[in-house]
Order: structure tokens, then sequence, then C-alpha cells
């Protein structure tokens, strides 16, 4: 995936194609640094030090930490959305509702796990950045629950979603236990290959009915299902 970011607040002519690159080599360095060390611990000599460049010359075209890490966040945000986006679109028309969410996990979890440091340091960053520099994290972020509630939606609508299930805790358990695997995944020790499988085989057998030929028992009450959340 094309790595593209956007500068806010710089004045200096920074859109040339060697400072376009040395940018960009400063986004990826700081994506990298963050993604292993949080946001307290980052810091400018460290990114610098990725990047080779000196740590003055951060400011040339960012004024602050903050700013550049500001940057990372919303980039990363935005770029687990499109991605995505862009595997969804690729499907054909006739895809199912759980073939679709199926495509999605994985396609989380590839920019998450493979393709994108930004992605990692977004997951892992979030609880800990300040709320003035998620202004623009958080509007991606809300876009990218609204894809995921369209998709449990359709699952819904379709009839292939377990009836006791309650439709917005559902999506965000799944969306939080793919978040959670930047924590433990160990490509050294499971494929990649064997996270998505498992992950969406848990997916396919816990969010779809029970086939009647199947029946389960039931030791407690279903939960009654909260109509608001329906249309959520």
């Amino acid at each position: 995936m094309p790595r593209k970011a956007r500068n806010r607040s710089v004045s200096k002519d920074v859109t040339g194609p060697k400072s376009s690159r040395t940018r960009e080599r400063i986004l990826d360095a700081a994506a990298h640094v963050l993604s292993r060390k949080g946001y307290s611990g980052t810091r400018l000599g460290d990114i610098a030090d990725q990047a080779q460049l000196q740590a003055p010359a951060i400011y040339y075209y960012f004024g602050s930490r903050e700013e550049l890490i500001e940057e990372v966040m919303w980039t990363g945000a935005q770029r687990v959305r499109q991605h995505v986006t862009q595997s969804l679109d690729a499907l054909p028309a006739d895809t199912t509702p759980m073939d679709r969410i199926c495509a999605a996990v994985e396609a989380h979890l590839h920019v998450e796990l493979e393709l994108s440091d930004f992605a990692t340091a977004l997951i892992r960053n979030s609880g800990q950045i300040p709320e003035d520099l998620r202004t623009r994290q958080l509007a991606e972020e809300a876009e990218y629950s609204k894809l995921w509630r369209d998709l449990f939606r359709d699952l819904d609508n379709a009839g292939q979603l377990r009836p006791d299930l309650d439709l917005r805790v559902a999506h965000l358990l799944v969306v939080g236990a793919l978040n959670w695997a930047a924590e433990w995944w160990n490509p050294k020790r499971d494929t990649f290959e064997a996270v998505v499988h498992t992950a969406q085989s848990l997916i396919r057998h816990g969010l779809g009915p029970t086939p009647p030929d199947q029946p389960t028992e039931e030791t407690t009450p279903r939960p009654r299902r909260n109509p608001a959340h329906r249309a959520s």
C-alpha cells in the first residue's frame, strides 16, 4: 500500500521530491519507533537515528514531537480503513455477508501485522495519546467503526447472525480481538496464515446460527437483544 501522509502546519516548502521523500522517511521512522517504544518512550533522537538524520532536521518538517506523533496516529487509522475498504470493494457483488466479514478480518490482520508500522503504532498507543492529539485519528476510527457496523448489520439482515448475540457487542469484541493480535503475534511461533484461518473459523462458527441438526444445550437464559443496537 502506498504510504502517503498529509502535512498540516509546516510553513516551509517541503513539497519537492527530495523533501517529500525525507518527510516520508521521518514518518516511517516515527511509526517504527512508536510501535515498539510507545508514546512515552518515543524520543526524537531515536526517530532521527532510525531515519538516519540529525535530530534538528526533524523540525524542518514537523513543529514538535507531538505533531509528528499525531501524524503517525492519523496515518495509521487512515491506512487500516483504506486497506480494508479496498479489499471489500474488490469482492464480487454476490459475496455473502459472512464472507465479507471474513475478508475484512484478513485485510485488517494483513495491514496490522504485515504491512504497516503505522497500524501497529496506532493500535498499541491509542490509549496513551493525549486527547488533543487524537482529533483526526478519532474521525478516521469513527468511519472504520461504521464500516464494521454495516458488515454486522448486513449479516444480521441476511439471517446469518445467531439470534442470541448482541449486534454491537459482537462487533466490538471481534474488532477488539483483531487489534489485540498486534500484542501477542510472533511470526517465529505462529504463521500469519494460521492466525487468519483461526480468526475466520472462530468468527464463522461463533457468529453464525447453529445448524438445526446440531442443537446446543443452554444452561442460562439467552440475553435479550437490544433493538437500539440493531439500528446503531
